[in-house]
């Protein structure tokens, strides 16, 4: 590293200068080399654009020599979604030319093989919409009839990132980004730092299990502590983590490489310790508990939006939160639900590839349960799980998400590479780290400007492609603009494979789809859970009698 990297310099020049003087003129040639060496490395570790050339000073730049000499269909098939890492290729390449302003068109076609199961575009236009009279910056503004504080947020916000999980300079070149770029910045439920604050951009306080930042020492909800929190003006809206689709079910975690005294003392733990956090709040314990807990966040932070985050597992279980919001006359001011295939710095791999329903079907569900119930007017519903482009921006409000979250774009905006070592501390382009060896190499001022031009130019080509549809608004979209391929020769719109529920059909029982007649029959406003298996021999044994 740098530090190894200036001994070896030193060192080597001193040798070839001791050899040129003492041993023989001709060793001269050494140490130009070496001076030429030294030179380099001394610019790479100066330099701001690439993380990887601060840290690991000439040899950092094997990396791009590699990627070159590399065969490109290995590159596709090793860098693909089939594959299991985190993102495939072509997103990937969009995030990298889209934050460093390169150019973003292609030669020779798309990339993506148009013929494979799975395959998805949207239709256009032959009258499509001059992209000039357009809105450049979309918003939607989240706040119902209880909240006092509405926030105009931006379509394309930086989704829950834990300072802890991301060094200090990942977290304040994203929440400088968002001031610059005008939208907001999730600050993970490892609650709020000074780097979070540093810049200024809108905050989205995420309150997950263990309460950091408004716990005692127990580990319980304070409330005291809250408010002091939830008053800071950056603080825009307060968002309950209920679940994350990387590991639902299954409580945070931060290993005790990354918790530093620091990181510990805005959490309120032991520093240098494993930080799990519970699997369950300790705040409520029923549907009911829990749509009254969102109501003293709500009183608490003086009347700014309060939601929250989940990942759907028994649909009886959302079923009955919203069930208990109409007995209540009490609603969330915003849903953000997020996919299985979410990603996390550490989960048992269980629990990220086996648990918790996909983005699409999750979202598709929320949004038929709330217009069935006629609750939807009340709620905005946020969409996250690799969300990365225009495109995936218009297929999640295809299905009813009113705004989108995004993790992993952002953190390659910052010069995430996905080296797969966030769970190590060893992160190399000092994105997940905690070493200030390696996070020294992210330049915030550098970085900052990506995440601007990321998201700047994402929003543009989410516009843009509503033009392209021939759609001036994104409250247009609707499932029939999105079709998928589920096989060589079928091609079914998104209205086909995830069925719209007509408004209010859902409150009269008679009108409920059978696929939803065992939710609604389980579902209890009072209780969390199911037994399922005592239901199915309940079921069966019913219906043999």
């Amino acid at each position: 590293m740098r530090t190894q990297f200036v001994a070896f310099a030193v060192i080597s020049i001193a040798i070839s200068l001791a050899l040129t003087l003492f041993v023989n003129p001709y060793w001269v040639v050494l140490l130009v080399v070496m001076l030429a060496i030294a030179a380099l490395g001394f610019y790479d570790m100066y330099q701001a654009k690439h993380s990887i050339m601060r840290i690991f000073p000439v040899l950092g730049r094997f990396r791009w020599v590699l990627e070159d000499l590399r065969p490109k269909i290995y590159q596709y098939f090793i860098e693909s979604d089939t594959d299991g890492t985190p993102i495939n290729r072509v997103d990937r390449s969009t995030v990298y030319q889209r934050a460093k302003k390169e150019t973003e068109t292609v030669p020779f076609g798309t990339q993506l093989n148009v013929y494979a199961e799975g395959y998805e575009w949207m239709c256009h236009s032959i009258s499509p919409k001059d992209f000039k009279t357009l809105d450049h910056n979309p918003r939607v503004l989240i706040g119902n009839k209880d909240c006092k504080q509405p926030y105009s947020a931006s379509v394309l916000n930086i989704s829950a990132m834990s300072y802890g999980s991301l060094s200090k300079q990942a977290v304040e070149s994203m929440n400088a980004g968002a001031k610059l770029g005008g939208f907001a910045h999730n600050t993970g439920e490892g609650g709020i730092s000074p780097f979070h604050l540093k810049h200024g951009g809108d905050l989205i306080w995420q309150v997950g299990t263990g309460y950091f930042g408004c716990r005692d020492k127990e580990g319980r909800f304070n409330p005291e502590m809250f408010a002091k929190n939830a008053s800071l003006p950056q603080v825009k809206m307060i968002e309950l983590k209920i679940s994350q689709g990387a590991k639902p079910g299954h409580g945070g975690i931060l290993p005790a490489a990354k918790n530093t005294p620091e990181i510990a003392a805005i959490r309120g733990v032991e520093p240098h310790t494993l930080v799990a956090s519970p699997p369950f709040h300790s705040a409520f314990s029923t549907p009911k508990e829990l749509i009254l807990f969102i109501k003293q966040l709500r009183d608490l932070s003086g009347g700014k939006p309060v939601g929250f985050k989940l990942c759907i597992g028994h649909k009886s279980e959302f079923i009955a939160i919203c069930k208990a919001m109409i007995a209540l006359d009490i609603y969330p001011d915003f849903i953000t639900v997020d996919g299985g295939e979410g990603g996390t710095g550490a989960a048992p791999q269980e629990f990220s590839n086996y648990v918790g329903a996909p983005l699409l079907d999750g979202l598709a569900f929320v949004h038929n349960i709330l217009r069935g119930l006629d609750i939807r007017q009340h709620i905005k519903v946020v969409a996250s799980g690799k969300v990365t482009s225009g495109f995936h921006l218009v297929r999640a409000m295809a299905l009813g998400a009113d705004a989108c979250n995004c993790a992993r774009a952002m953190m390659l905006a910052v010069g995430c590479i996905q080296a797969l070592l966030c769970n190590t501390n060893k992160c190399p382009t000092g994105v997940a780290t905690q070493d200030p060896k390696l996070a020294i190499g992210l330049d915030v001022e550098d970085k900052t400007k990506r995440v601007a031009n990321y998201h700047k130019g994402t929003v543009e080509n989410f516009v843009e492609l509503l033009g392209a549809s021939g759609l001036d608004s994104k409250e247009n979209i609707s499932r029939c603009h999105i079709y998928r391929r589920t096989n060589l020769n079928d091609m079914l719109t998104f209205e086909e494979i995830f069925p719209s529920i007509p408004v209010g059909s859902l409150l009269d029982e008679n009108l409920i789809p059978e696929r939803y007649q065992d939710d609604f029959a389980w579902a209890d406003i009072d209780k969390w859970g199911i037994d399922l298996s005592k239901k199915y021999r309940q079921r069966t044994s019913t219906a043999s009698a």
